[in-house]
């Protein structure tokens, strides 16, 4: 059993963390640290609350902590619990520079210990139907890869910190920009160059709130976009190849369902959890073949609990790596170098 120290219960401890860890076989959700309030207690009264880390590193038993706090805070919780012996799972992104990115690796590998960052959407299951046809060949050589997250937010939230000028890698590039970019890496490998523009669509935004983001390889472009005031619907992946096309709308269900009073708790998430209704798949076109839907293929968020399980317990291999963790911090800040200097980028130029 690995017995996990959660730190951090605001909207990401609540939704994406603690009922994933809850929801998995051979995980124990042992001490949640909350610095304030009672809503800890109150969702989970047989889990130990800490206020402080000190606190809750004391309990010897707690193998893995995972840190769910505000960004400029990832570096030196995980610093300190790596210090204390623990294995780490950071919430993305993963510190606000590449110098801590690359000292926390270097000390986990010290001392042995794992670190990783919470990739969850590599377990959505429509990315994992992309995967699947990118890797099949389904599309032929692929030319051209689009994926968006669009939202319709028409005011700012007040009083958040990822919305907040000057806070430590606040703004949506920072925010969504791991999970597109972490997806492109896995599908397609390190680009030539990048070429980005953060910018705001509401009058309101006091930092990005909306983004694309090209990665060009020999013969390939990736395009990651978020809209903010987004209101129709538009697909949110488009992919042509040599020998075909593939369109999918709709997000993945799991979030949705996490953020509402339907939260799983405990193992039993359901016979049909993950699974998207029929009108969701998306549509496969290839050359001189009638056009047929494809399933999505089941996604799972606990996935990425249970396989950092299996690696604590040396059973497999850690799936999200140091190394690729680094990768993506590498693509969010030369975007954002890209952004700010108004120029294509070198992947192997200086992230900054």
């Amino acid at each position: 059993m690995v017995r996990v120290g959660l730190i951090g219960f605001g909207m990401a401890g609540q939704a994406f963390h603690a009922p994933v860890i809850r929801g998995v076989q051979g995980m124990e959700l042992a001490c949640i640290l909350e610095r304030q309030g009672s809503k800890a207690k109150e969702k989970y009264p047989e889990v130990s609350v800490a206020r402080t880390l000190d606190e809750m590193l004391s309990d010897q038993t707690i193998a893995l902590c995972v840190i769910a706090t505000s960004n400029d805070s990832h570096f030196s919780l995980a610093k300190a619990c790596l210090e204390a012996g623990r294995h780490v799972v950071v919430d993305k992104p993963f510190t606000p520079t590449m110098a801590e990115a690359e000292q926390l690796v270097e000390l986990a590998a010290a001392r042995k210990l794992l670190i990783t960052v919470y990739q969850d959407r590599r377990w959505d299951g429509d990315f994992k139907t992309v995967k699947n046809l990118v890797k099949s060949g389904a599309m032929g050589a692929v030319v051209e890869y689009e994926v968006r997250y669009d939202r319709f937010r028409p005011q700012p939230r007040a009083n958040v910190w990822r919305e907040r000028p000057g806070f430590p890698a606040a703004g949506v590039l920072w925010d969504l920009g791991p999970h597109l970019i972490d997806q492109a890496l896995v599908l397609f490998g390190e680009p030539e160059t990048v070429w980005a523009t953060a910018f705001r669509q509401r009058q309101a935004s006091t930092v990005d709130d909306s983004f694309d983001v090209y990665m060009e390889y020999p013969y390939l472009r990736t395009t990651l976009r978020a809209r903010i005031l987004a209101y129709a619907l538009s697909h949110h992946f488009l992919i042509h190849g040599m020998e075909g096309s593939f369109v999918k709308y709709g997000m993945d269900p799991q979030e949705e369902i996490l953020r509402s009073e339907h939260c799983p708790d405990g193992p039993d998430w359901g016979e049909n959890w993950g699974e998207e209704p029929e009108a969701l798949w998306g549509t496969l076109s290839r050359v001189d073949e009638p056009i047929r839907k494809v399933k999505t293929e089941r996604g799972d968020y606990r996935g990425f609990y249970a396989n950092v399980r299996d690696a604590i317990e040396k059973r497999s291999p850690l799936e999200v790596t140091p190394e690729q963790a680094l990768r993506t911090m590498r693509g969010i800040l030369l975007a954002h170098k890209s952004s700010r200097e108004g120029r294509r980028v070198r992947w192997t130029e200086a992230a900054e």
